[in-house]
């Protein structure tokens, strides 16, 4: 076991904060590790939302998660964005800021979604660049996080692992590894979970992610919309034993429950930090669990955040 990279400590397990928890935080100051916040919710808002953050902040430890940082991308960094994201950063005294392995527009546009890139040389030289620039500009690591993906690129040299480990070691910056992400893109590409963890640099993992997913029957899709899967805590056991513990938060952003309930889903992890347990390879299958419809990715309900 190893201690999480970069001097960062293990916050415990956190939630993510959503605008209809508000008032249950406010009034109720539950028995919470820690809250990662979407950045982009926070970043131009001088209105409520900042105001309940700010009061969040006081009491909690904060995490800035974004959602357009855009790392992989041909435009150049939006350095307006990242100064933005720096304000906030001290404003709320963030422990880290994380974003993710992927691009989110071209020619100054936002798709709002986090799009797959080619795994190639060109792509890891060109994504370590932006790194350290953002590193520079930010005055502190980035933690990176492996995404979910329903397509490849024929292009590619090399796995999304291989990449991952490479840049993280290359341009000196941690990892979110997201082990839900893992799990949904191994049924969709067909490679090993077990193998991508075990492959990952133990010593540069800061923060693990959980969530729930959508079976749609020939694919997953990331929703983040429902409780954790048996393959999911399975990955997350294998994180742990491989860090020694990194803080850990859930991931819940369609159909949002009451605050108890999202809470509830993260204080399993405790039981899945027992090395010897023993956790069924499968969940047994829902009613109604598989969807043939499309369903957008979570990033696309960014703009239900806002008030």
């Amino acid at each position: 076991m190893t201690e999480p990279r970069l001097g960062h400590e293990n916050l415990g397990l956190g939630v993510g904060l959503r605008t209809v928890h508000f008032s249950h935080i406010l009034e109720h100051q539950p028995q919470v590790d820690w809250f990662e916040i979407i950045s982009e919710n926070f970043m131009d808002s001088q209105g409520r939302p900042r105001h309940v953050l700010e009061q969040i902040a006081e009491r909690y430890p904060i995490v800035m998660h974004g959602v357009s940082l855009s790392i992989g991308s041909t435009d150049p960094l939006n350095r307006n964005y990242l100064r933005k994201l720096k304000t906030l950063a001290d404003s709320v005294n963030a422990r880290w800021i994380s974003d993710h392995v992927c691009w989110t527009g071209v020619a100054g546009r936002n798709t709002h979604d986090l799009l797959p890139i080619p795994y190639t040389e060109a792509t890891l030289t060109h994504i370590i660049e932006r790194i350290r620039t953002v590193q520079e500009i930010l005055e502190r690591p980035l933690i990176l996080e492996n995404p979910s993906s329903y397509l490849e690129f024929q292009d590619s040299t090399m796995s999304e692992c291989e990449f991952i480990c490479r840049m993280a070691e290359e341009a000196d910056c941690g990892l979110l590894l997201d082990v839900n992400n893992v799990y949904v893109s191994s049924v969709n590409h067909e490679f090993d979970p077990v193998a991508y963890v075990e492959s990952i640099p133990a010593e540069r993992v800061v923060q693990c992610h959980l969530a729930g997913h959508t079976n749609c029957g020939t694919h997953l899709i990331d929703t983040h919309n429902g409780h954790v899967v048996n393959p999911v805590w399975n990955l997350f056991q294998l994180l742990h034993q491989r860090t020694g513990g990194v803080a850990t938060l859930l991931e819940w952003d369609a159909d949002i429950p009451p605050f108890p309930t999202v809470h509830a889903e993260v204080l399993k992890a405790r039981r899945y930090m027992d090395e010897n347990l023993v956790i069924p390879a499968q969940d047994a299958p829902e009613s109604g669990s598989i969807h043939s419809e499309a369903i957008p990715h979570p990033a696309s309900f960014i703009a239900a955040e806002f008030e």
